[in-house]
């Protein structure tokens, strides 16, 4: 077998059509079958690769409980029956992981392994409705429906800090040690002592399948973003989590810890997800540029601005998915502010960016780094549907400082984000009660162990103090 994986990102080598034979290359013998569960991790199965043909026909089953668990697999949900789709009250079946093969690609963060990223599909062959891929790929069938396709990139943003994981996780993280020791944004002489890391992290993802535009030291002490090579939401939603365990799995190699949350500490700035998204007509022509405006905003890019802004507290809790979500949307450190927007400003929520046909754009600042992409470009997407569709008025760009206006702000923590979600029609009528239930639930369960915690800011505040 000397063929060589197509990959989502490209060819890597000789292009091989997956076909009944389905192909490997020389010298791989695991394949890692892959989806994203609700918080946008890689849960799945690794198999040999001689049982891989089979796997490609008939899927590959693992439990139900991936798409319960909360992010520390606790049981009480599934044990309560908190969750209508998965517990102990309907025995925790089997759903199947079908691999994409048009996904396929080396994982070349590992040895001898391929990866291929799956939809996951209930055993009587139906998509699982609240999984994140399947979530996606409907609304995509929803602008498709309109006639129109998106092209969206994502630059993500997370912090490198000394010591491997596990040995940061004996410490409680107490005592980090981050990669660069002074805001060096940009900086190219402090982006030296980790080129290395980074040269070496850019070519495996390259030969991933994921292309990276450019990488940068940020001002963030350890922090470093970047941004990937645009493509169709489902393909960038795929590179994001490979990018995402590529850079996790890496950095632990190497003795280093990449941390993608969203707000590590308190006194350095958040991670963010900035999500760049333009749209083209059947014909194939940008839709959001326009000659007669003086910063080239076209109509359908106004209403989807509109749109985007309108439904950002019904959807906010998939952009700011966790407790610590909250801390970077409101700590002013360029994170977006309120329902806002303005041209080539980077403190408004909704940027717009570019100066011709091919490159305006949309660009949505608000997500963190520890969203899920596949949730958080399906509300992205609904979210400009219902702008174009509604035509939306999102009122005049700002100018000067956001936080100096009366502004309609985005939900302040997790329990009112979630609230707003399960609450809203719109949510319902998009995602259908299903979804929406199934990941208020999980919402709800998760601000829950945060209010029920006893934390070091409780005792230091108040234990020999009141």
């Amino acid at each position: 077998m000397s063929s060589s994986l197509s990959t989502a990102g490209g060819s890597l080598g000789e292009t091989v059509v997956m076909a009944a034979s389905v192909e490997l290359p020389d010298g791989i013998d695991t394949v890692i079958v892959a989806t994203a569960d609700i918080q946008g991790r890689l849960i799945g199965r690794r198999i040999p690769a001689e049982n891989f043909a089979g796997a490609v026909e008939h899927g590959v089953a693992v439990s139900q409980c991936v798409f319960g668990w909360d992010i520390m697999q606790n049981s009480e949900l599934l044990a309560t029956g908190a969750l209508d789709y998965t517990g102990i009250h309907n025995g925790m079946g089997d759903v199947v992981l079908m691999p994409d093969t048009s996904t396929l690609r080396v994982a070349a963060w590992l040895d001898s392994t391929a990866i291929v990223l799956a939809d996951a599909v209930e055993v009587d062959g139906t998509a699982t409705e609240l999984a994140p891929r399947t979530v996606l790929q409907r609304q995509i069938a929803q602008l498709a429906a309109m006639g129109l396709t998106a092209s969206v990139g994502t630059e993500l943003e997370y912090s490198l800090f000394h010591g491997a994981p596990s040995e940061l996780r004996a410490d409680e993280y107490r005592t980090l040690d981050p990669t660069t020791t002074r805001p060096a944004d940009y900086s190219i002489l402090d982006g030296d002592a980790l080129e290395p890391f980074l040269a070496d992290q850019r070519r495996r993802l390259l030969a991933a399948g994921v292309e990276v535009e450019a990488s940068q030291i940020e001002w963030g002490l350890g922090q470093i973003e970047t941004t990937l090579v645009h493509t169709d939401p489902l393909r960038m939603a795929d590179s994001h989590v490979v990018y995402k365990l590529a850079v996790r799995s890496h950095a632990a190699q190497r003795g280093m810890t990449a941390s993608f949350m969203a707000k590590p500490t308190a006194e350095q700035p958040g991670n963010s997800c900035h999500i760049h998204l333009s749209l083209r007509n059947a014909d194939g022509e940008p839709v959001f540029w326009s000659a007669d405006d003086a910063h080239h905003v076209s109509e359908q890019l106004h209403h989807a601005i509109g749109g985007t802004l309108q439904r950002i507290p019904d959807v906010f809790a998939w952009y700011a998915p966790t407790v610590n979500s909250y801390r970077r949307t409101r700590a002013k450190d360029a994170a977006g502010w309120g329902c806002t927007w303005g041209i080539d400003h980077r403190f408004v929520s909704v940027r717009v960016v570019g100066n011709t046909p091919s490159s305006v754009r949309m660009e949505f600042r608000l997500a963190g780094a520890d969203t899920n992409p596949y949730l958080a470009l399906s509300a992205l997407i609904a979210s400009v549907i219902d702008g174009l569709e509604q035509r939306t008025d999102p009122g005049e760009p700002v100018v000067g400082s956001p936080f100096d206006l009366d502004v309609e702000e985005t939900p302040r923590h997790l329990g009112a984000a979630v609230d707003h979600f399960a609450s809203s029609a719109w949510t319902r009528s998009v995602f259908g009660d299903a979804v929406v239930e199934h990941h208020a639930t999980l919402g709800r369960f998760e601000w829950d162990q945060f209010l029920d915690a006893v934390s070091d800011w409780d005792r230091i505040r108040y234990f020999d103090a009141i």
